[in-house]
């Protein structure tokens, strides 16, 4: 069997995870893995902030109004951001280097979860980009994409059923 298929079908979003930290061998693949994602023209417009310490994980999981206090719990987040300078394809570039970086983490046995950050809020007033460009520093033409927790899973989930996967979704030849 594939091993790769094997990863697909038993991947599942990890939002609460163990404190056992995650292995030098472990991060050290993570990062080779997101220098290695597929980018558009070779451009490699990707910047990657990774955050381990506690109590600056506690204030990235208040990025968003919803759907990111997971991050307060990971062991570790990498924070996926593209030079809108280099490339006009960032948020496709960062988006294949996100999915990449999750697969690597589940092939490793780790678990991860995606916090989509562009075109978010953090409240009613300020977008959850702004938020993390004041927090960390981040130059306003290099553009936050998402975040993906990390960390050893302190949850199972099975994988998807093959009945829950929407075959309708294909047409072929034409719409």
């Amino acid at each position: 069997m594939n091993q790769f298929i094997d990863y697909l079908r038993s991947r599942r979003s990890i939002r609460v995870f163990e404190k056992t930290p995650i292995t030098k061998e472990q991060m050290d693949i993570l990062k080779e893995s997101l220098l290695r994602s597929p980018t558009s023209r070779g451009q490699n417009p990707w910047q990657f902030i990774l955050v381990d310490d506690s109590a600056l994980l506690e204030k990235i999981s208040r990025a968003k109004m919803h759907g990111s206090n997971f991050l307060a719990g990971a062991n570790v987040a990498f924070i996926i951001c593209g030079d809108e300078e280099i490339s006009d394809v960032w948020t496709e570039d960062c988006a294949i280097a996100a999915i990449t970086l999750q697969y690597t983490a589940h092939s490793l046995g780790l678990g991860s979860c995606w916090a989509q950050i562009r075109l978010r809020n953090h409240d009613e007033e300020n977008s959850a980009e702004s938020y993390l460009q004041q927090l960390l520093n981040i130059p306003s033409h290099v553009r936050i994409s998402s975040i993906i927790g990390i960390g050893q899973p302190a949850e199972e989930k099975d994988g998807h059923a093959e009945h829950d996967l929407s075959e309708g979704k294909f047409h072929l030849n034409q719409y």
